[in-house]
């Protein structure tokens, strides 16, 4: 198959969206499928090396106000492109985003005749009012709700990264062709790390133990959630270290957040980190990974934990709750500072059921392969393709007829 792939981010912009692009696309190539990736360009900071044997187009874009980390492509320049994409007779388009991308692979589709399939990766509802706080939260919900009907209910499959956001989505009024595809782990990528050596790179005691949370540090990841809960596990384990790796435009209230709670000896900030490696040794620098967003459509970097034998203690809100199963490399917690405290001292204290729990969690990521679900991401494609095709052969003769 021959596949054109938009979006509003990719790398160097580090982000859930991002890095299931990547999966999918380094394993859609190795199984011998043609890609080009259409993404913003990044003012020409771009890591080559994550990109290596991916055809990524980068379009010209300017800044995003409210959000200084994005970028905006500008769909002009990349229709300057259009003979080039006739010339590669793509087969589907698969939309990522629902910003300038939608609007440009709806148009795209229109000239060059071919299918759509879009994945919803972002729980608008619940994330929305934290950019937008001028507006009630209430009236961000519903305008929420109809943009994701209309831009669903534009294309003709819509992939849902969990059971959850595939239920919202029909609860909402989605009519459109659906299936549940998660992002898959790349096994090969997460396999070893070294703890140690970062904990040494770090300043950071070999036995101190170390809580860490990884991903965007936006205000709907809810890690002011977890630096509340810190000073209970900290009754009981002064010594605590909660790594915070990730970089977003929360750090400024984070950083108060911080202060307010007296927390400056207890929590570090080590940015956005390599994944070719520096941040495999930050996950196995860590005694248990902790997570409590309630916006997340999956939450891959619990399996990324899991599959490094780091055991996680996290809230199951929405699609963490179906990659969540209690006792199974994680403990699932109650969105409470006394329950997930408790449930974080107890593993902290417990050598023998963490370690057990280490084991478990490197046995149930395995299950998560990203062969597999992008076998169920190809079969979706040649779904719509021949769904395409077929409507496109019903016009035809409709039209010789008449």
């Amino acid at each position: 198959m021959r596949i054109l792939m938009i979006s509003d981010v990719f790398f160097p912009r580090i982000n859930g969206v991002s890095t299931s692009m990547l999966t999918f696309a380094r394993e859609l190539q190795s199984q011998g499928h043609e890609l080009t990736i259409l993404a913003p360009d990044y003012g020409g900071v771009v890591d080559t090396r994550l990109e290596t044997g991916l055809e990524v187009q980068r379009i010209a874009s300017r800044e995003v106000i409210l959000d200084p980390e994005d970028r905006m492509m500008r769909i002009g320049c990349a229709l300057k492109n259009m003979d080039d994409y006739k010339q590669r007779c793509f087969d589907l388009i698969h939309i990522q985003t629902p910003f300038v991308a939608h609007y440009l692979g709806l148009k795209l589709a229109r000239i060059l005749n071919l299918p759509v399939v879009e994945t919803y990766h972002t729980f608008f509802e619940e994330y929305l009012y934290h950019y937008i706080r001028f507006m009630p939260r209430s009236f961000m919900r519903f305008f929420a709700r109809r943009f994701s009907v209309s831009q669903c209910n534009a294309v003709d499959y819509v992939i849902a990264p969990s059971a959850p956001i595939n239920h919202a989505l029909r609860e909402y009024g989605v009519t459109q062709p659906m299936s549940v595809i998660p992002t898959g782990l790349d096994s090969t990528r997460f396999v070893r790390g070294d703890g140690p050596g970062f904990k040494k790179a770090y300043g950071i005691d070999p036995q101190r133990p170390v809580l860490l949370f990884v991903g965007r540090l936006a205000h709907e990841k809810n890690i002011g959630f977890l630096l509340d809960m810190l000073p209970y596990v900290l009754e009981s384990m002064p010594e605590v270290l909660l790594i915070l790796a990730g970089e977003g435009p929360a750090i400024a209230s984070l950083r108060a957040r911080i202060t307010r709670n007296g927390l400056q000896d207890n929590v570090m900030f080590v940015g956005y980190l390599d994944r070719a490696g520096a941040l495999q040794d930050c996950y196995c620098a860590a005694d248990v990974f902790v997570f409590a967003s309630r916006t997340e459509t999956q939450g891959l970097v619990l399996l990324e934990a899991m599959a490094l034998g780091v055991p996680v203690v996290s809230t199951a809100v929405l699609g963490t709750k179906t990659v969540l199963v209690q006792g199974q490399g994680a403990d699932i917690a109650e969105d409470d500072c006394h329950d997930f405290s408790a449930k974080v001292i107890a593993l902290l204290q417990d050598d023998d059921r963490r370690k057990a729990l280490a084991i478990s969690a490197i046995d149930y990521a395995s299950t998560w392969s990203i062969e597999f679900m992008t076998k169920n991401l190809l079969d979706v494609y040649q779904c719509v393709i021949e769904s395409s095709l077929e409507m496109k052969n019903a016009m035809h003769s409709s039209a010789q007829k008449s």
